[in-house]
């Protein structure tokens, strides 16, 4: 140290002595000044209170007459800081440190201050922060609980060659840095991927942040990723939102549909990514972030970008590595493992319990191609649970006819309304459509002629598994 000038807005010498008088007095600590003799010069009051003496009775005296146990004169003697040292006086354990004090390099002198009263008072203090740290813990898990996802790899269900495959390959993906693209039919478990792949990685104790480019309407989307501030349109939040990137950061976000973004927000994303910071809506500052974008689709990024309906520049940023999730139809194997696991969350959730499906059920799951995937499987799965009288297990008459018979024809023999048979041409037209168009929505309702808020209110009606 062990000298210390400060600077006062005073050159008042009786001030500053004043000053320093009060300070001594109260602070918290206990406080003695020895000479490099070992004479006390120095003694605040709670010290001098504590050891039964008053201040005039003690300044003069050596510290070895005044303090029991003290090696205030030997750090006086030698110059060597002792911190954090235990001292017994009158029975109590004091947590003590000692410091040599020096003018021009020369030891004049030591300073000595009780920290902690009794080791009781530091144990004390250290529960506290234990406890402190331990609710911070808790604290930190339930915000991740709230908007993030506690799944891992070992969620994902499956004991076929191909998706083990893409399992180890995504925990390979996880531990680095690098943008990834998860590609596949619709209902595969991409959005279960990027959870296992973000809670691999180092951004874990952040939420996984989500966001479905095709759920939110062209217009919201800029301030819905970026923010916005305060007066930015009509409207607008008082103080301003953040936007998801902001709250992703030191996080990964999840672009889900990423295939369904326009062509102007893709500008605006590519940019993001290459300098690393966002501009809110109605910002005149941009700010820093650090996020790993994690981004889906069930699209056709490459004949996208050939047809000028995806920028090129911003598929490569997104695919550094690519993990394509198989379909189920490929992997028939791992489908009484599904419906195992599927079994034990219905009667979970509905109180039912069933522990088994007949071997005609399972046969006919098992030779259904699955165009809807696992999200298909776990519908039908749920349809039969609805559908379960005072047997415990699944049969052929609880499963859809177009499962259990997939050469039959679906047909009423009741007269149909005008309304009825409207719907039926719609439902078809639309379901075309999106066939067409590999269920990009936005082309989809251009080619319709109605709004993208049109279109996903019609799937929603239709209950279409896009």
């Amino acid at each position: 140290m062990e000298s210390y000038k400060g600077y006062f807005a005073t050159d008042d010498k009786d001030a500053l002595i004043e000053m320093y008088r009060t300070i001594f007095e109260l602070v918290y600590n206990w406080v003695v000044v020895v000479d490099k003799a070992g004479y006390i010069k120095m003694m605040n009051e709670g010290y001098c209170k504590f050891i039964g003496m008053r201040p005039q009775d003690v300044i003069g005296k050596h510290v070895t007459e005044v303090i029991e146990n003290t090696r205030m004169h030997i750090v006086a003697k030698t110059g060597q800081r002792e911190i954090g040292d235990i001292q017994k006086i009158k029975g109590n354990k004091m947590i003590a440190d000692r410091i040599p004090i020096r003018k021009d390099g020369e030891i004049i002198g030591a300073v000595g201050t009780v920290l902690f009263k009794d080791v009781v008072e530091l144990d004390a203090y250290v529960k506290k922060v234990n406890i402190l740290e331990t609710e911070l813990e808790f604290y930190k898990k339930e915000l991740k609980k709230a908007l993030g996802s506690n799944d891992t790899f070992d969620s994902i269900i499956g004991i076929s060659e191909s998706i083990q495959r893409v399992k180890e390959l995504g925990k390979q993906v996880a531990t680095t840095k690098s943008n990834v693209l998860l590609l596949g039919e619709s209902g595969t478990g991409k959005g279960l991927f990027a959870s296992a792949i973000h809670n691999a990685s180092s951004r874990k104790e952040y939420p996984l942040i989500k966001v479905n480019c095709a759920a939110i309407p062209e217009e919201l989307l800029e301030s819905e990723l970026f923010g916005y501030e305060q007066g930015a349109f009509t409207g607008a939040k008082k103080g301003g939102k953040p936007g998801k990137f902001e709250l992703a950061n030191k996080s990964s976000i999840f672009l889900d549909e990423i295939g369904e973004m326009p062509l102007n927000m893709q500008a605006k994303l590519l940019k993001v990514i290459q300098e690393k910071e966002i501009d809110r809506v109605g910002g005149v500052k941009s700010q820093k972030v650090d996020v790993r974008i994690i981004a889906a689709t069930n699209q056709d990024l490459e004949e996208m970008v050939r047809n000028k309906k995806f920028r090129e520049d911003l598929y490569y940023r997104l695919n550094v590595i690519s993990i394509k999730v198989p379909p189920l139809k490929e992997r028939k194997e791992d489908i009484p493992l599904l419906i195992n696991s599927l079994l034990k969350k219905f009667s979970k959730e509905m109180d039912k319990f069933v522990t088994e499906i007949s071997p005609r059920a399972m046969d006919s799951l098992m030779n259904y191609q699955w165009p809807g995937n696992i999200r298909e499987l776990e519908n039908v799965i749920e349809r039969a649970f609805n559908l379960i009288d005072k047997e415990a297990r699944i049969t052929l008459e609880n499963l859809p006819s177009y499962i259990t018979n997939p050469n039959s024809k679906r047909s009423s023999r009741k007269s149909k309304t005008l309304k009825t048979i409207i719907e039926e041409v719609e439902k078809n037209l639309i379901r075309k459509t999106l066939m067409d168009n590999k269920c990009n929505k936005y082309q989809t309702a251009k080619d319709l002629g109605i709004s993208r808020t049109s279109l996903y209110e019609k799937i929603g009606k239709y209950k279409f598994d896009v």
